[in-house]
């Protein structure tokens, strides 16, 4: 078994070239799996994969322009190295069509596949925070078991056209199944249970949380003289904070928001990307790197099987329908972008959130300009329901060429169809195994 990593470059766009960069990512969408310049199906490593390109702006704070830019951001399976290759040995002329459009690119005597990886190395930006639904589920998994839940789904339907069948019970029927897998070739890989993580992974992982959480309680203990401070300086932030409604253009008008809408609900997922400017000022700064640090350690290690924001202690539900999301501080810390990949429509996955972890989007977002006004950091904020949609829609940006790898499978799907193959040859006692059976 094998994790999952985030790979973003983002590098700026001459200043004359906007228009031919539109034209090349708009080929590559219309054939995003299949096109001819990068096609995103023969990589098997790849989860998801966009486009994003960033216009230029004028930096309402500080009155500096920031020049456009192009992101390009993929979620993989481990390990990068080997994906950076493969992208540029199979698409080094589709890099040269799109990145020729870029600052700093080689020039096309210069163009080979090791100046290819160097400019992309060159222009990777770290990602603060990376969430992933099930650490070590990769590409290859999630469709093999997609397969074989359909494979079984189409033998009971046909089993179930057989005299007598009706009267068989949950353990006749799973031992149909079992030997109906076990006699279909194209099926033997589900005969042996997922992979365990390789025992180096276990081990660097397990000393990252320890060695984390033991930076986390002596960094707090030496904080906690000063966390009266922090929080008077944080409630008088607050207070202060302006709220967007003063704000006559704090809604996007009705054309925007088409314009946005006509990217989505094409497939049981979708995509969002949204990049805003941080707060000014130190205080906001460095609270939203600490925190950002902090989402990345629990989405790691805690956070990290298909539950994001769940806490049976504090009988907290989280969401299961986020894919792979992160969030990239960018332009010198002036900005923050996050992407997201997830299932239904906009705003189910608004509704998801604030019903569910408003205390999270507020913690992970109150530092952004405009978002609603918080109380003590967790209260308040998204809970301002319509400010916190009209906002969240004035901040999205629009991806020019976004790829998912299973765009009909919801992640509620993946996990029952995993949950499908671990129970296959699982020894079952009865309730279990008709509570398998009801998994069809």
């Amino acid at each position: 078994m094998t994790h999952q990593q985030s790979f973003t470059v983002i590098v700026p766009i001459k200043p004359d070239q906007m228009d031919g960069l539109r034209t090349v990512l708009q080929s590559i969408q219309e054939n995003v799996r299949h096109n001819p310049l990068i096609p995103f199906a023969q990589f098997p490593q790849v989860h998801f994969a966009r486009f994003v390109i960033l216009e230029a702006f004028i930096d309402p704070l500080h009155g500096t322009p920031i020049p456009a830019s192009l992101v390009f951001s993929s979620c993989i399976d481990a390990p990068l190295k080997r994906y950076v290759r493969s992208l540029v040995a199979i698409a080094g002329s589709g890099l040269d069509q799109i990145f020729g459009h870029c600052e700093g690119y080689p020039l096309p005597q210069q163009r080979r596949d090791s100046s290819r990886i160097a400019y992309l190395q060159k222009h990777r930006v770290n990602t603060q925070a990376f969430y992933v639904n099930t650490v070590g589920r990769t590409v290859q998994q999630i469709r093999q078991e997609a397969d074989l839940h359909d494979k079984i789904e189409h033998f009971l339907d046909h089993s179930q056209r057989q005299p007598g069948v009706a009267s068989f019970n949950a353990d006749t029927v799973r031992r149909a199944i079992q030997s109906f897998v076990k006699q279909d070739p194209s099926l033997d890989w589900a005969l042996t249970p997922v992979a365990p993580p390789r025992l180096g992974w276990q081990i660097r992982e397990k000393l990252h949380f320890v060695l984390g959480l033991l930076l986390i309680l002596l960094l707090g203990l030496v904080c906690l003289p000063i966390s009266p401070i922090f929080v008077a300086i944080l409630r008088w932030k607050e207070e202060t904070d302006p709220h967007p409604r003063r704000d006559p253009n704090f809604r996007l008008s009705q054309f925007h928001r088409i314009h946005l809408a006509q990217d989505e609900d094409f497939f049981s997922q979708n995509q969002f990307s949204v990049v805003g400017f941080v707060k000014p000022g130190w205080f906001r700064y460095i609270t939203l790197r600490v925190i950002l640090g902090l989402t990345n350690f629990v989405t790691r290690h805690i956070f990290n099987n298909g539950d994001l924001g769940t806490v049976p202690l504090l009988n907290l539900a989280g969401v299961d329908t986020i894919h792979f999301a992160k969030w990239v501080v960018i332009d010198q810390g002036r900005r923050v972008l996050f992407m997201s990949n997830y299932d239904g429509d906009l705003e189910d996955y608004m509704n998801d959130f604030i019903n569910k972890i408003a205390w999270g989007l507020n913690i992970a977002f109150s530092h952004g300009v405009n978002y609603p006004k918080t109380r003590w950091l967790v209260k308040g904020g998204a809970r301002d329901e319509q400010v916190y949609k009209a906002v969240l829609r004035k901040y999205q940006i629009r991806s020019q060429v976004w790829y998912a790898a299973y765009p009909t499978l919801a992640a509620v799907n993946i996990s029952n169809n995993a949950q499908i193959r671990a129970g296959l040859f699982q020894p079952l006692d009865s309730a279990q195994q008709q509570a398998w059976l009801s998994r069809f």
